[in-house]
């Protein structure tokens, strides 16, 4: 692949080893990387290189990566940048400050650089849908949109209509956590009246297709919270 082809990500972090971390399975993927240590330096390259994504840490010398976000958004030429939140902080109430705040989405510290890449894809796919192929790719798996076909570890999926859907949701927001409810919504629609618990029954299904007997169970139960598609599921 051309370099200049590949989606150009600015990292915003002031741990060297995460920067490290982050940069080398970013261009390992098919990336290119470049760094910021603070918010000053973040919004300077922003301007100036126009990145495709920013990772954007929530604790930051100079100035908080909440703050950044919002000036990101302020400045015409980096509004319409997606924006990842990186942060430690887990609670309900700080990821919805981070949302409010301008970023499309938000992982997790500790996280895994699986994990990390898929959300990276998913938002600029979200983002751009019009530049981007329709195959998603989460860990070992890879689903054709348009074939409306699943493979796993190079063998065949076979999934019925609704656990083809519901893969596919997940696969578009790796990582995060759905209720059964918001499952209902999202999957099944507004209009269809269904029964929460149903969205268990359809989780089953899709875990026996998708799960040999030696792999990593993909799909993870969130007591009392809902599912979520993660490589680190146990």
């Amino acid at each position: 692949m051309n370099p200049v082809l590949k989606p150009l990500v600015l990292v915003v972090e002031d741990e060297a080893d995460i920067v490290t971390l982050l940069t080398y399975n970013l261009e390992k993927e098919g990336f290119r990387a470049v760094a910021a240590g603070d918010g000053e330096e973040a919004l300077l390259v922003a301007a100036e290189q126009t990145p495709q994504l920013v990772l954007l840490d929530w604790m930051l010398p100079l100035m908080s990566g909440l703050e950044v976000c919002r000036q990101l958004r302020r400045n015409p030429k980096t509004r319409d940048i997606p924006i990842i939140m990186l942060t430690a902080r887990g609670e309900e109430a700080d990821r919805v400050r981070g949302l409010n705040s301008g970023a499309d989405d938000y992982i997790t510290k500790p996280f895994s650089p699986t994990e990390l890449v898929a959300r990276v894809r998913a938002v600029l796919r979200r983002s751009s849908p019009g530049h981007t192929d329709e195959t998603l790719r989460f860990d070992d798996v890879v689903m054709d949109l348009a074939a409306h076909r699943v493979r796993r570890n190079g063998r065949d999926v076979h999934l019925g209509p609704t656990e083809f859907r519901l893969l596919r949701h997940f696969m578009q927001h790796p990582g995060r956590v759905f209720s059964r409810e918001q499952l209902l919504d999202l999957v099944w629609g507004h209009d269809v009246y269904v029964e929460p618990r149903t969205v268990d029954v359809h989780i089953r299904r899709l875990r026996k297709a998708l799960n040999e007997e030696t792999e990593t169970d993909l799909i993870r139960t969130v007591r009392s919270a809902g599912y979520a598609l993660d490589s680190r599921s146990s």
